[in-house]
């Protein structure tokens, strides 16, 4: 079965999905036995299945793990996309706070933190990986982690207090750790 899916990205992105001599390039199409075909000059990448293909989902994962670096998340943490249970979540602000140059970057320093310090502890209280780049938020977690993190970056966009987003989270995370626990047991 043949499937292709074309992902626009941002120019100055283009390096990072093709990496050092392609070695990005490369272990993507290697891990998804997909082909993919990078147009530099249109920001183009085009992910197509290949005789190797055995994974009916390889296009679809090969496109978010793409996608994840086009919005600003390096290739180590993209590549949590190869995992069946991690997802991608891209929050598009100007849909939610309009495209008011000065309240995009308010919204984004509220959730970036100084020195990056709101992110951090939404990725080490909820698990899940958070980048911050041009109008977007994207997140990469699983189905938990990723409503963890976009309760913390949808409080933050309402304007909640960082003391009351971070108790919020931490509740949160306990419940889903019990969850987890007991579903174990």
């Amino acid at each position: 079965m043949e499937a292709r899916e074309h992902v626009k990205v941002p120019k100055e992105r283009i390096a990072v999905i093709i990496g050092k001599e392609g070695c990005v390039k490369k272990k993507l199409e290697q891990e998804t036995k997909t082909k993919i075909i990078i147009d530099s000059d249109e920001g183009t990448v085009t992910i197509e299945t290949t005789e190797k293909t055995d994974d009916p989902l390889a296009v679809w994962r090969a496109r978010d793990i793409v996608i994840a670096m086009a919005r600003g998340f390096s290739p180590e943490r993209a590549f949590r996309l190869l995992d069946e249970e991690q997802m991608l979540e891209v929050i598009d602000l100007t849909r939610i706070v309009g495209d008011s140059k000065n309240t995009l970057t308010r919204i984004k320093g509220r959730i970036i933190g100084e020195e990056g310090k709101s992110r951090r502890i939404i990725e080490e209280t909820c698990g899940a990986a958070i980048s911050v780049y041009g109008h977007t938020v994207s997140i990469i977690g699983d189905v938990d982690q990723l409503q963890c993190a976009k309760k913390a970056i949808m409080m933050f966009i309402e304007g909640a207090r960082h003391s009351t987003v971070y108790k919020t989270i931490q509740k949160i995370a306990r419940a889903i750790k019990v969850r987890r626990i007991t579903s174990s047991l």
